[in-house]
């Protein structure tokens, strides 16, 4: 096979496997026999991207049709860049390793907004020109979807479609019109402007911002007779018929998830305030249990992987959970194939579940609180209490877990120095849980690691209007809550908060950003989601040459009536519910999960899932 790289590149650079393909169930198709070229570009290093659902369920989704051939595409390390710019070795894909200038579509999933840098720098590296208005018939169209698209402005220079939901609603259907358009000799431009009868395309060439003085959005206009006013996003409504792929590409290294991946379901019942996801994946549709034991029976035939994992926003919600988990256990307990449990509501929990799970592989147990008191707590809507944690806890105590993870926030809106400090002796208290079990029956010493990541206000949230902390309020805050642990069992940790900082920039940020994120190309900024390589100056600096301000996209207040960079975006979840939210959040008010109540959101427009189960 041919090899992009030559050999004296691949033996100079970390894990070489990154870049030459062949993993087992890797589609191969001779290119010259199809239609369409489709790059699926994942803006982060190859172990991350390996481990995405989006991908492997993409991936297949499109290599059926037989007149297109999907490849891979991965941001290269610094390493492997360095080279690549040195032998002006242009970006390639892992499947045919040819260029992937000569496709005709370059398809980017965002999944966090601090990959944009490496979206910019794998245009340059394809030699692709990076600005939309520089490019020609000859360079392939840059689609982004995934859930950073629902406000992709930043990028709106950049970027020729954002796709608004799940792609196996429209892809069908949006590379049947290519096909026919590029057999008719019609234009990309020609193309696009057809993408408006679609709902779920957003294109930003089709529309014209003003600005006021205060740098606030003055106007958000269409510019064309066809586009949408509001573009509402697309979604599956029957989740057993919908496509699943019976494989799973296997890397041939090591990656961060390397398993068989599930999915039971999309959306979340739940509505915590701070979680984008939440709202933008509205209604929860589910699988039937059946469906995923027959979806699990395929993808372990074709993959070998000793692991399986359950993926979706809330899983222990999924209406037939322990059904699921302990059919999966029964099947593949004789390949001694293991359980992975992701982070768990503790007051829907299974100590017979617990049991089976460790029966196989022991690991530790992952909770959500969130928040260190039961004031923030309902402030987020996180609807569990103390005692729900610290009963869950001893249940896993008395189930043979010795660790425990715990996921926190810091920042979140309303906080105070005692919901600081509430991280501290909520954490203590799971310790001294533990320590009621007689000394003879603890297998090892107990270990809490709390975790705090910094609250960033992201949009289709009631969070949407409010200011986030600074970075060095965040410092501050974290500091709190480290002075205050005096048990050595509990080990506390929190993220970059400069990082996080600049991700509550460019979550809530306008196309006038696309600026900023050039200039801070340009200054070398790559991978500013891994902290090692994250350059917090080179940000400032970029700031400084764009006359644009950190305070005015994170750190300040919005009212309700300022129009918002998404407010051109449905989603389905009405701006007056959010705002309802919001109220609530501020005066502590709690909201029942969508199961309890259907609380009215807008969702049940879409006409299926969770939202016509239930009484509405």
């Amino acid at each position: 096979m041919y090899n992009a790289l030559p050999d004296e590149i691949l033996l100079q650079v970390e894990k070489p496997a990154r870049y030459v393909g062949r993993e087992v169930n890797m589609v191969k198709k001779n290119p010259s026999d199809v239609d369409i070229r489709f790059a699926f570009c994942f803006p982060d290093v190859y172990e991350v991207g390996m481990s995405h659902l989006g991908l492997q369920i993409l991936y297949f989704f499109l290599n059926r049709r037989e007149d297109t051939y999907c490849e891979r595409v991965f941001a290269p390390w610094v390493d492997m860049e360095a080279k690549m710019r040195e032998a002006n070795i242009p970006l390639f894909a892992l499947e045919s390793q040819q260029p992937i200038k000569n496709f005709d579509f370059m398809g980017f999933t965002l999944q966090y907004e601090m990959s944009y840098t490496n979206v910019l720098n794998m245009l340059d590296l394809a030699g692709i020109p990076m600005f939309r208005k520089d490019r020609t018939e000859e360079d392939p169209l840059i689609i982004c979807g995934g859930s950073c698209a629902y406000n992709g402005e930043p990028l709106a220079d950049f970027v020729d479609i954002f796709y608004l939901g799940e792609g196996e609603v429209l892809y069908d259907d949006m590379l049947e019109l290519y096909k026919q358009f590029k057999k008719e000799g019609k234009t990309k431009q020609e193309y696009l402007e057809a993408l408006l009868k679609f709902d779920g395309l957003y294109m930003p060439q089709f529309y014209d911002v003003e600005y006021n003085e205060d740098g606030t959005i003055k106007s958000f206009e269409p510019n064309h007779p066809d586009a949408k006013r509001l573009i509402k996003k697309v979604v599956v409504t029957d989740m057993d018929s919908v496509f699943f792929p019976e494989k799973q590409l296997v890397p041939l290294i090591e990656v961060v998830h390397d398993r068989v991946t599930l999915e039971l379901f999309r959306g979340c019942i739940r509505g915590c305030r701070f979680c984008q996801a939440g709202f933008i994946y509205r209604p929860v549709r589910e699988k039937k249990a059946c469906t995923v034991l027959e979806n699990a029976r395929k993808l372990m035939e074709t993959s070998g992987h000793e692991e399986i994992s359950l993926t979706s926003l809330s899983t222990s919600d999924f209406t037939e959970f322990e059904e699921l988990a302990c059919g999966l256990l029964d099947e593949f307990k004789d390949q001694q194939v293991s359980l992975s449990l992701p982070s768990l509501r503790i007051d829907n929990f299974s100590l017979d579940l617990m049991k089976k799970v460790q029966e196989v592989r022991k690991s530790s147990l992952t909770f959500a609180a969130e928040a260190g008191t039961q004031r923030l707590r309902n402030v987020i809507n996180k609807n569990i209490s103390e005692d729900d944690i610290l009963n869950g806890c001893k249940l896993a105590f008395d189930g043979g877990w010795e660790k425990v993870k715990l996921y926190f926030m810091l920042g979140l809106p309303t906080e105070t120095e005692e919901d600081l400090k509430g991280i501290a002796h909520l954490s203590e208290k799971i310790v001294e849980k533990y320590f009621e079990i007689p000394k003879d029956q603890r297998p090892r010493p107990v270990t809490v690691n709390a975790s705090a990541s910094c609250f960033v206000p992201k949009p289709f949230t009631p969070f949407q209007w409010d200011a986030q902390d600074t970075y060095e309020d965040f410092g501050r805050k974290a500091l709190i809550v480290k002075d205050e642990i005096k048990r050595r069992q509990v080990r506390f940790t929190y993220h970059n908060t400069m990082m996080s900082s600049m991700e509550g920039v460019l979550a809530r940020g306008d196309r006038r950003q696309s600026a900023l994120l050039y200039r801070v190309w340009e200054l070398g900024c790559r991978f500013d989601g891994w902290s090692d390589l994250f350059d917090f100056k080179k940000w400032q600096q970029a700031f400084e040459d764009t006359g644009l301000s950190i305070e005015f996209y994170a750190n300040r207040e919005r009212s309700y009536d300022e129009i918002l960079p998404w407010d051109h975006i449905s989603v389905g979840v009405n701006k007056s519910f959010l705002i309802n939210e919001r109220e609530k959040a501020l005066a502590a008010e709690t909201t029942p999960n969508c199961r309890q109540k259907c609380s009215g959101c807008g969702a049940a427009s879409f006409g299926g899932g969770v939202c016509h189960e239930v009484q509405i």
